[in-house]
């Protein structure tokens, strides 16, 4: 991205004593007419670069618009990938496509505990992974939970049996 469309992105956030930028007015000034599209060519482009600054930056304009099937491979891709630091919104955005192509990804982000997140006692990253799985429901992520159920973490383990209970 460049840095007038790193602005442009910027001023999509919620900023106290400023209105964020309608989407319209955004798409407008980006040159674009479709946002969904827009956020995939960007997250596309940042992951083929591996800039985790664009990651962030394609995300927000994602989660702005909608995702849609075709972001799944870029999800994916970002859930395995330790140069960035957006595994959480990673989950989610997983969570909303709700594919079950996806589990495997879900699975291993509940797992995993990336350097910049080994502060996170509550493991948030793992929490909404197993909430992305249940979104996901059917055996196979239905298997994916009842083997998070035997994490050594606690918190994982209890969250994940909490949800097969249900």
């Amino acid at each position: 991205m460049s840095p007038k469309e790193r602005s442009l992105v910027m001023a999509l956030f919620v900023v106290p004593g400023r209105q964020p930028m309608s989407n319209e007015q955004f798409l407008k000034k980006f040159g674009a007419v479709d946002g969904r599209a827009l956020g995939l060519d960007l997250l596309r482009d940042a992951v083929n670069r591996r800039d985790p600054v664009d990651v962030e930056l394609a995300l927000v304009v994602c989660f702005r618009f909608g995702f849609t099937n075709d972001h799944l491979q870029p999800l994916l891709t970002l859930a395995f990938a330790d140069w960035h630091q957006r595994h959480e919104d990673v989950a989610s955005a997983l969570g909303e496509l709700r594919s079950p192509a996806s589990i495997d990804a879900l699975a291993h982000l509940a797992r995993w505990v990336p350097a910049y997140l080994e502060y996170d006692d509550a493991r948030a990253l793992a929490v909404k992974a197993i909430w992305a799985l249940v979104g996901i429901g059917g055996d196979t992520a239905r298997g994916a939970l009842t083997s998070l159920a035997d994490s050594p973490s606690s918190i994982v383990a209890e969250n994940a049996a909490a949800q097969l209970r249900k």
